[in-house]
């Protein structure tokens, strides 16, 4: 089998043979052949078989109301006691609505709130618990906020309980793996995905994680679990894949996928990340209080946006729109020579065509 990399680029000077990458910012002209039993090799992108051509340039619809031909920011929302970087700080309902607020005034595009932690050696929180958790918030926040809202969780009973409380989107780490009755649901309501991979369980995952190779092993289970999420009757339209950086991986590993990530644009649907913070960050970088990770995390990014990556997982909202705000005046300011400096945000950068 072949999979088929597009060379991301930014420039303002397209190629004559350019096409352009998911309807967005990027563009392309030369592809990566990668294989299990061969070297990597370039090729033009007019070698792309018409199907994979078709999914790499096909526009990506709007998901939860985003529009997707401009990088956007989900808000991280933990109303847990115990995730690795927040654990604790906005388990009071009235805590975790102010900084709900806060992430909005930043710049977020949607909050993704969780109340289980999935951290490595974190342990399955009950359902009633969880539900206790993060219904009150997602309550208080569609109350207030007029927000999209990610559920995060892998329990069908506690995203039926955030839908009623005004969720739009289901977010699960195990891929739809850990409740069948999960992906069922999502389908009857018609709620946007996202899909992520993990190798294992949050208990295990890092006992010793092995691929035969990381990117291709991760495309391939994250296509697989799209062919079932489009077999239940949801369209790639409402599907985000997430590759899992640190979910059952090493530093090694995460450093692959992220310096691959335009791969993913094979599977059709907007790409979400979440790098935030990490543990990689914080051993590659020397920090290791995951409070003290937030420029490693800008530059990752930064790094995803040239890649095309349409959504980014952050805790550090307003920090993370400054950089891509700067990153989008600097990268894109041959384009809109004599425009008004207040046209920097996402939502006027969009397709450069």
């Amino acid at each position: 089998m072949r999979y088929y990399r597009p060379v991301t680029r930014t420039d303002a000077t397209r190629s004559r043979d350019a096409l352009t990458l998911a309807g967005g910012w990027c563009w392309f002209d030369t592809l990566e052949v990668l294989s299990r039993d061969a070297p990597p090799r370039l090729v033009p992108a007019a070698e792309a078989p018409p199907a994979l051509r078709a999914r790499l340039t096909a526009p990506r619809a709007p998901l939860a109301g985003m529009a997707m031909d401009a990088p956007q920011i989900m808000g991280i929302l933990n109303v847990t006691p115990d995730s690795f970087s927040d654990g604790g700080r906005y388990l009071d309902p009235a805590g975790a609505l102010a900084h709900a607020r806060a992430l909005a005034a930043g710049g977020a595009a949607i909050l993704d709130v969780g109340g289980e932690s999935t951290r490595p050696g974190a342990a399955l929180v009950a359902i009633d618990d969880e539900i206790a958790r993060t219904t009150p918030v997602i309550e208080a926040i569609r109350a207030e906020l007029g927000i999209p809202i990610s559920i995060d969780t892998r329990k069908a009973a506690v995203a039926r309980a955030a839908l009623r409380a005004g969720a739009n989107m289901v977010n699960d780490v195990a891929g739809f793996t850990h409740d069948p009755d999960l992906a069922p649901f999502a389908a009857e309501h018609a709620l946007p995905v996202c899909v992520m991979h993990a190798r294992g369980t949050p208990e295990t995952m890092q006992n010793d994680p092995r691929y035969d190779d990381v990117l291709l092993d991760v495309y391939d289970w994250l296509e697989a679990r799209v062919a079932f999420l489009t077999a239940l009757g949801i369209p790639r339209a409402r599907i985000a894949v997430d590759p899992g950086i640190g979910f059952g991986k090493t530093a090694g590993h995460n450093l692959r996928l992220l310096a691959n990530l335009s791969l993913f644009h094979g599977l059709g649907c907007p790409i979400l990340l979440g790098a935030s913070r990490k543990r990689f960050i914080g051993d590659l970088t020397g920090t290791p209080r995951a409070a003290d990770r937030l420029p490693g995390s800008l530059a990752v990014a930064v790094m995803a946006m040239a890649q095309g990556v349409q959504i980014l997982r952050v805790h550090d909202v307003a920090e993370t729109r400054a950089a891509r705000d700067m990153w989008q005046a600097v990268t894109f300011a041959t384009r809109r020579q004599g425009s008004s400096s207040r046209h920097s945000r996402a939502h006027v950068i969009g397709n450069p065509d």
